[in-house]
């Protein structure tokens, strides 16, 4: 499994996966006409060799087809799920005979953890004061609030517990030293920040650029809260993941990061943020949103920019979604064994609509079912659960809705829940509020 983003780009271009582009380019809008084609027509990953107004090139479309998508994974990614599942069902009760028949799968087990480092290529350039204006930030549609980091991997640790998150939360780039922080409901960042805020403490704050692609996949795994996206990304990779503590912010960021940006985020310094053309294909409302305050920009020589275009489906995130419900797909049915598949679908955005197939033991079961689904997480989100008998392909929409109308009576079970509802949810009465 490639160590770093470098490693994975050669692994591609001698796959004939990454087309390098030698002309420039306009991170306005023009960069997004590019990779939104290239996409349609399962073309290669992007690297952009020359980007108006930046002295850094910038990468994009890493992940853009299933099979780039397995590549990062490394390997199948329902296969990598399946791995965990089994180890955790032998050994539970732990015995003797079961840590035996499970040892090759231990093996890839040995190294989920983090290998702290002295040095490494993210020590080798520190901005300071920073002058994000020289990163080569996407403005993707027309209507957008501004320039948008849309590949930012943000960590931060739970004030009161010191566990870490990593997550992927867009930031509008306000000026040299300022983005947005969009934490939307449901993030774990979120979270952190709502518990130093009722402390009254900044939150300290370092946005990843880059690094293992097994790390920027991690950061968007629907992980129970209070699991480190780091070590989900060692398992993927089959290796420690080698990171380096800063003293400034206490945390420990990867040392093979193309960039960091390390900063706080304070308790009532918030400002407008948006519109933004997100993955439901329509713009999500500006409101006022978290300020992070960047302090310093380290950088590898030579450092590579990230980043992905999102809007109507299908990008490059419907690819990484597909790939992270394969992965996810062993581990629920390990805990809720009554429940046979499930499956959001990525053509609406993911949380919109999502089908579960689960044998109903007994009349109404099926609520249970839905209920306990949508109390999970992300999956909290969904805005329209469907049960089906676990004959029906969760995957093909056309054979799900014959089983709906089939099945579907007027004194048939249909509720509809008033609820918080997904920030990016333009359909609701007002923000985070809806129904499902």
């Amino acid at each position: 499994m490639d160590a770093d983003l470098r490693t994975f780009m050669a692994d591609l271009e001698r796959r004939g996966q990454l087309a390098r582009i030698a002309v420039e380019v306009d991170p306005d809008q023009e960069i997004n006409i590019i990779q939104h084609r290239v996409i349609a027509a399962g073309g290669p990953a992007l690297l952009f060799e020359r980007v108006k107004g930046s002295p850094f090139r910038l990468v994009s479309n890493l992940f853009g087809t299933p099979e780039r998508a397995a590549l990062a994974f490394g390997g199948p990614p329902r296969l990598m799920g399946e791995r965990v599942a089994r180890v955790a069902r032998r050994l539970m009760p732990p015995s003797l005979s079961g840590i035996w028949r499970s040892r090759d799968d231990l093996r890839r087990l040995l190294p989920v953890r983090m290998r702290q480092v002295k040095q490494g290529p993210i020590l080798d350039r520190c901005f300071e004061p920073p002058d994000l204006n020289r990163l080569p930030v996407l403005t993707c549609w027309p209507d957008d609030g501004g320039p948008f980091f849309t590949l930012p991997l943000v960590h931060t640790t739970d004030p009161v517990t010191g566990v870490g998150n990593l997550g992927i939360y867009r930031l509008q780039r306000f000026d040299a030293a300022a983005t947005g922080m969009h934490w939307q409901i449901e993030k774990g960042g979120g979270f952190h920040f709502h518990a130093a805020a009722r402390a009254g403490r900044p939150l300290p704050v370092s946005v990843i650029l880059g690094g293992p692609p097994a790390l920027i996949l991690s950061a968007v795994a629907p992980l129970p809260e209070g699991i480190d996206e780091r070590l989900l990304a060692a398992y993927l990779m089959g290796r420690p993941l080698a990171v380096i503590r800063r003293a400034v912010t206490g945390h420990r960021i990867p040392a093979g990061a193309e960039f960091v940006l390390e900063g706080e985020v304070r308790p009532g310094d918030a400002r407008l943020e948006g519109p933004f053309g997100d993955h439901f294909g329509h713009y999500s409302a500006a409101a006022d949103y978290p300020v992070f305050r960047v302090r310093r920009m380290l950088a590898r020589r030579d450092a590579i920019y990230p980043a992905t275009v999102v809007g109507k489906p299908k990008q490059e995130d419907y690819f990484i979604g597909e790939a992270l419900q394969e992965l996810t797909m062993p581990l629920l049915r390990m805990v809720k064994p009554a429940i046979a598949d499930l499956w959001a679908y990525p053509e609406t955005g993911f949380h919109p609509l999502a089908v579960v197939a689960a044998r109903s033991r007994y009349p109404r079961e099926a609520l249970k079912f839905a209920l306990g689904m949508l109390g999970e997480g992300q999956l909290s989100l969904t805005k329209v659960m469907m049960v089906v008998d676990p004959e029906v392909a969760v995957r093909d929409f056309k054979a799900v809705s014959r089983a709906v109308w089939r099945n579907l009576t007027s004194d048939g079970l249909h509720l509809l829940v008033p609820t918080a509802q997904d920030t990016l949810d333009f359909t609701g009465p007002a923000m985070n509020t809806g129904s499902r």
